[in-house]
């Protein structure tokens, strides 16, 4: 089992910051990928990063690439989202999850993930 708390959400004009944080507990941490995934009102959830359980390979949504970066730190247990120049559009419930069957390599379905947190809410004005 895995248990993932996110916090960091909030509410932000465009063009500003937010950096979401996710602490993972149960496993060892370092052991397993991990990832984020967002929902707006009325859409599916997608795939917005993922980062290899040692930290050296990550990957991104087009939609966020140059915007967000994803990071770990195994020492801390928690995964960080930097979310840089946000836009209305990102405006979302951010989900942070554990694809436990994966160490160096990065899934960006849906399927691949076992473990999901709660959702922290990110909402940007314009």
């Amino acid at each position: 089992q895995v248990q993932l708390v996110e916090s960091g959400g909030g509410v932000v004009q465009a063009g500003g910051s937010l950096r979401l944080s996710c602490a993972a507990s149960g496993r060892t941490f370092s052991s397993y990928a991990m990832g984020w995934f967002r929902q707006a009102p009325g859409k599916e959830r997608e795939f917005v990063a993922a980062i290899s359980a040692s930290g050296r390979n990550t990957y991104y949504a087009d939609f966020v690439k140059g915007r967000v970066t994803i990071s770990r730190d195994n020492a801390k247990n928690t995964v960080y989202l930097q979310m840089n120049s946000l836009k209305p559009e990102d405006t979302a419930v951010y989900y942070c999850t554990a694809d436990i069957n994966k160490s160096d390599f990065i899934a960006t379905s849906i399927r691949d993930y076992d473990y999901w947190g709660q959702g922290t809410q990110v909402t940007v004005s314009s």
